[in-house]
C-alpha cells in the first residue's frame, strides 16, 4: 500500500508551472540521460509515476507534467481534445530543451500520448502505453457500450453538484471496480488523490476530458489517416483483470511495431497493484536495444 512518502519524487527534481498551448501546466522534472516522459490519466495525477521517476532518473531524464485542468495544472475551460494535448506538451518539452523522449502513458494519457506520436513524430522515440483504449480506433465503438464504462458519459451541472464535497465517494467507484484487488490502493493513495480532485474546478475539468472523447473520436482516425501508422517501438501494457492482450491488439490499429506485455493479478490501476512488475516491464522496454 502506498503512503504519503510515494508521492515524493527523486531528491533534485524540480517542480514549476510551465506556460504552454494558452494554459500552465505544473510539471515535475530531473534526472540526466535521455529523455522520457510520463502522462498520467483519470484517478490519477503526475503523483502515480513518483516510483517509476526514482527508478529512472539514474540513467535518464524524467518529465512529469499534470495534464491539462488536473492535479496541480490551471482549469481552462477549454481545449481538452486531446489533439490538443498533445501541443500542451510539446511546449512542455520546447520549454525544457528536450528534442526528443519516449513516452509512458496510463489511461487518458495513453490518449495524449498517441495525438503526441502522431503530431509530432521528431518527439517521440518510443512509447509505452498502459490499459486505455484510443477514442475512434478499433472496437471503440463496442467498448464505450459497456456498462462499466457509463462515466463517460456522466457530467454536466447537476453532475457535478452531485460529486462536490462527495469526491471521495466518487473515485473509490474507480478504484474499487476497476481494480483486482481493491486494497492494493491504500488509504493515504486515495486521501491523497480525493483532496485533489475537490479542489475549485478539478472535477469540471475532469469531466472535460471525457467529454472531448466525441471530438478525439473524430480525430485519431483523421490523424491515422493522414499520418499512417506510427514506426517506433510501442510496448502495450495490459492488466489480465482489465484490458489484457487487447490492449495490443487496439494499439497494432495505430502502430507497426508493437510488442504486447500483460501484467498478472491486475486490474486497471497498474501502478498501484503491481509496480514491480510494471516498472519492470517498463524499464525494460525503454533500455532495449
Amino acid at each position: 500500500m502506498a503512503t504519503a512518502a510515494a508521492f515524493a519524487f527523486p531528491t533534485g527534481f524540480r517542480s514549476e508551472e510551465i506556460a504552454a498551448n494558452g494554459t500552465t501546466l505544473y510539471v515535475r522534472h530531473g534526472g540526466k540521460g535521455p529523455a522520457v516522459v510520463l502522462l498520467h490519466g483519470f484517478g490519477d495525477t503526475g503523483d502515480m509515476w513518483a516510483p517509476l521517476a526514482a527508478v529512472l532518473a539514474g540513467a535518464r531524464t524524467v518529465v512529469v507534467p499534470d495534464l491539462r485542468g488536473m492535479g496541480l495544472s490551471a482549469h481552462p475551460e477549454a481545449g481538452y481534445e486531446k489533439k490538443n494535448q498533445a501541443h500542451d506538451i510539446a511546449q512542455v518539452l520546447r520549454h525544457l530543451g528536450i528534442a526528443q523522449a519516449a513516452l509512458v502513458t496510463h489511461d487518458i494519457g495513453n490518449m495524449v500520448g498517441y495525438a503526441l506520436a502522431a503530431q509530432f513524430p521528431e518527439f517521440a522515440t518510443r512509447w509505452v502505453a498502459m490499459d486505455a483504449p484510443l477514442p475512434g480506433i478499433g472496437p471503440w465503438d463496442e467498448i464505450i457500450r459497456s456498462p462499466i464504462l457509463w462515466h463517460f458519459n456522466f457530467r454536466g451541472p447537476d453532475v457535478e453538484r452531485l460529486v462536490a464535497g462527495r469526491e471521495r465517494i466518487y473515485l473509490d467507484r474507480f478504484w474499487n471496480e476497476l481494480s483486482a484487488t481493491p486494497a492494493a490502493i491504500g488509504e493515504a493513495t486515495r486521501e491523497h488523490y480525493a483532496q485533489l480532485y475537490a479542489k475549485p474546478g478539478a472535477m469540471h475539468s475532469a469531466f472535460n476530458q471525457f467529454a472531448a472523447f466525441a471530438q478525439d473520436a473524430i480525430d485519431n482516425p483523421a490523424l491515422l489517416a493522414a499520418k499512417g501508422k506510427l514506426t517506433m517501438p510501442v510496448l502495450a501494457i495490459g492488466a489480465d483483470k482489465s484490458f489484457g492482450a487487447a490492449m495490443a491488439e487496439d494499439l497494432r490499429f495505430v502502430a507497426s511495431d508493437v510488442t504486447s506485455a500483460v501484467i498478472p493479478n491486475s486490474g486497471h490501476w497498474l501502478m498501484e497493484e503491481q509496480p514491480a512488475a510494471t516498472m519492470s516491464a517498463i524499464q525494460a522496454f525503454l533500455e532495449k536495444k
